[in-house]
């Protein structure tokens, strides 16, 4: 189940369906992989009732900002949190967005917590091997870093560190891979492989910020029309139904329940040495 959320791009399946205005060119959406799995249910039943294809390219939601400026390509852009749609703005690449969902931040562990971690103090234990996405490119990678520097603990699991990654996905494959005893990541995880991981929720009180995954039809959109729609079936009850499915939060009040003291979005500058 797990490889298929390694990939940093998938192409989904093209159907067959009536041509029209805006059926006859795909949606092309480069995503931050914190949205994966539901994305790409989303993206199926869509081309199923629409017969417009979606193009999906997946992975680190810097890599995928830097993808389209390189290409000036692109219909919609779904970053993996508002940092990265800020810097989309500040780009002159989108202007409004829609919310998708919500993401809290979290410990996850190999199915039954072999090493019986239950707060993030216990990441600083000697000998244990903490797995992170890169913070420089990855929006959980620099939520990670914002939660050690306010809660003071920095210095004490950095040395614990076994390396970062590129992506959402390949996060979490740190753990069946058996690469790390732990990783900080999104609770949503557990969701994506509940059969090899279980999660641990950091204390609400020293979680600073919750993300959110927001969608953007970018300036220079082809198929403007099309990505429109595709963001309208992401919003409806439907496409949020879809996320709910895969255990997203997809209202403010329902994640605040797990971080109440918790800023929603807004950003964090990472730290020089990162």
């Amino acid at each position: 189940m797990l490889k298929k959320f390694v990939a940093t791009a998938i192409i989904l399946a093209t159907f067959t369906m009536p041509a029209s205005a805006d059926t006859k060119d795909p949606v092309v959406v480069f995503a931050g992989s914190a949205s994966q799995p539901p994305l790409e249910e989303a993206a199926r039943v869509f081309e199923e009732q629409t017969g417009t294809r979606i193009i999906l390219h997946l992975g680190g939601s810097g890599a995928m900002l830097s993808q389209i400026r390189l290409t000036g390509q692109g219909d919609i852009y779904i970053p993996g949190s508002p940092d990265y749609l800020e810097k989309a703005r500040d780009f002159g690449l989108v202007d409004k967005a829609e919310t998708l969902s919500f993401l809290v931040p979290a410990i996850l562990v190999p199915k039954g917590n072999p090493h019986n971690i239950q707060q993030l103090e216990d990441l600083a234990r000697p000998g244990l091997r903490i797995g992170m996405a890169d913070p420089d490119g990855v929006c959980v990678g620099l939520y990670a870093v914002e939660i050690l520097d306010k809660s003071g603990m920095t210095d004490r699991v950095r040395p614990n560190l076994n390396g970062f990654v590129e992506s959402c996905a390949k996060t979490l494959a740190m753990l069946p891979l058996g690469m790390v005893d732990a990783v900080l990541g999104w609770r949503e995880f557990i969701f994506w492989a509940p059969d090899t991981v279980d999660v641990v929720l950091i204390d609400p009180d020293i979680v600073p910020r919750l993300g959110y995954i927001p969608a953007a039809r970018l300036e220079h959109a082809e198929n403007s029309v099309g990505a429109d729609k595709f963001i309208a079936f992401l919003i409806s009850d439907q496409g949020r139904n879809i996320f709910r499915k895969w255990g997203y939060y997809t209202d403010e009040a329902s994640a605040l329940t797990l971080a109440p003291n918790a800023l929603i979005g807004g950003s964090y500058v990472l730290p020089e040495g990162w």
